[in-house]
């Protein structure tokens, strides 16, 4: 079986190679020559393709040759427009898998498309208009593109990513009057990624949408305080605010289906 990924980035790139140590035909993309020079040497087949002008780029062809499209493009919170310009991306990517006959699209979704509010929040609750922010709304609509594709498409919607050199606390270190200090955390340590994402093909779960965050969800302050010290960086500071219903992501539907237990399931525990 091959397997492209599309976005060798923190997520992608050990995918790539998780994938190929478990005897699949892997290829990945990267925007970055430098990066390319890497996955080449850890024996992915790469590609050099920048979205969307090097879509039908004769060199990128085979990339797309593949029964399984793994999807990785987050939309940047920076992105003007993004509630047009990332659904119109995920549409240009989706009609090039249709020509191409990749039968099965897995998608790196976000739990942004919740509500922040709403305490206990399901699959089934993202509801348009509701989003944590615009990034989120966007994200809701590349997802609604996948489903009306006519496509296989598995949805995986990502709490925040943490481990192997990437943590929140390194953007707050310092930071003072920082807001919603109970909101709890809905965290998922690079190693669970990778495993659900094995695992969901393993077991061919196709046409689902499964939550994939942590089973521990502490609040922010006691958090990041947590992690401060841990990595010996100045604690943020929070203002006291009333408590308030905030979301708390449910990973049941995915433990259940999957039958799996997270490595890591509590981010209080810090790990490399």
């Amino acid at each position: 079986m091959t397997i492209s990924v599309l976005g060798c980035g923190w997520l992608g790139f050990p995918l790539a190679q998780n994938l190929l140590s478990k005897g699949f035909t892997v290829k990945g993309s990267t925007t970055s020559g430098k990066k390319l020079k890497e996955i080449k040497q850890a024996g992915i087949q790469a590609h050099l393709i920048e979205l969307p002008k090097q879509l039908e780029d004769e060199e990128s062809k085979s990339f797309w040759s593949a029964d399984i499209l793994f999807l990785n493009i987050p939309p940047g919170r920076g992105n003007e427009n993004v509630e047009k310009n990332y659904p119109d991306l995920i549409q240009k990517v989706t009609d090039k898998a249709k020509r191409e006959n990749i039968k099965w699209i897995i998608f790196a979704s976000s739990t942004s498309v919740y509500s922040p509010f709403g305490g206990v929040t399901k699959e089934e609750d993202a509801e348009p208009g509701n989003a944590a922010r615009s990034s989120g709304e966007a994200v809701l609509k590349a997802e609604n593109i996948l489903l009306e594709s006519g496509l296989d498409v598995t949805i995986i919607r990502f709490g925040g990513l943490y481990g192997y050199g990437r943590h929140p606390v390194k953007y707050l270190a310092g930071k003072k009057d920082l807001s919603d200090a109970a909101k709890p955390v809905n965290l998922i340590h690079q190693t669970d990624c990778l495993n659900i994402i094995s695992e969901i093909i393993r077991l061919d779960k196709k046409n689902e949408i499964y939550n994939a965050v942590s089973d521990g969800h502490p609040p922010r302050k006691e958090f990041y305080k947590s992690a401060a010290h841990h990595f010996n960086l100045p604690e943020p500071e929070f203002i006291i605010q009333e408590k308030t219903d905030y979301r708390v992501v449910s990973n049941d539907k995915l433990k259940r289906e999957l039958g799996y237990t997270f490595s890591y399931p509590n981010p209080m525990d810090h790990t490399p």
